[in-house]
């Protein structure tokens, strides 16, 4: 039987804690442990991004990280975006530009482009390309998703 641990952390800007065990990753607790499933099971190996979550405000992927890493540190998933501006504008965005099929992808997407935005808000397509090169789209290619988060940036409003 493995023993559990008694973590506290900040999720989504609400005080939170869990137990969990020794080498539980972070994506299990949030989704298995929690019940916030928006944060994707993609690839395991922190290969795709569709994981991404945000640890004290820099983006990771959660299937990298072990729960008892969260211990003290604010975690910020794509349910806790939601309410935020960046991240409804992202997902009116990508709804907009047509830059969603299975939506797969669409969780860690939002996370990633929210840290760049909070990171530079006025990010040309380049940067945006560089940001979400860790993120795997099967569906809808990077063209039509560059273009949205662009369409959010600063620099699209300064034209």
């Amino acid at each position: 039987m493995s023993q559990k641990h008694e973590i506290d952390f900040t999720l989504n800007g609400i005080k939170n804690s869990a137990r969990v065990g020794l080498g539980m990753s972070a994506l299990t607790m949030l989704r298995d442990v929690i019940g916030l499933t928006g944060t994707k099971y993609g690839c395991g190996e922190g290969e795709c991004g569709a994981c991404t979550i945000l640890v004290d405000g820099v983006s990771q992927n959660a299937c990298l990280m072990f729960a008892l890493d969260c211990q003290g540190r604010s975690l910020t998933t794509v349910e806790g975006l939601a309410a935020q501006p960046t991240g409804a504008a992202l997902r009116a965005a990508l709804v907009e530009c047509g830059a969603v099929q299975c939506g797969f992808c669409t969780p860690g997407m939002v996370v990633q482009a929210t840290h760049l935005l909070a990171t530079r808000p006025d990010a040309d397509e380049e940067a945006i390309q560089r940001a979400i090169e860790g993120n795997i789209c099967r569906c809808t290619g990077y063209k039509k998703i560059v273009e949205a988060i662009a369409s959010v940036s600063q620099t699209s409003t300064q034209e």
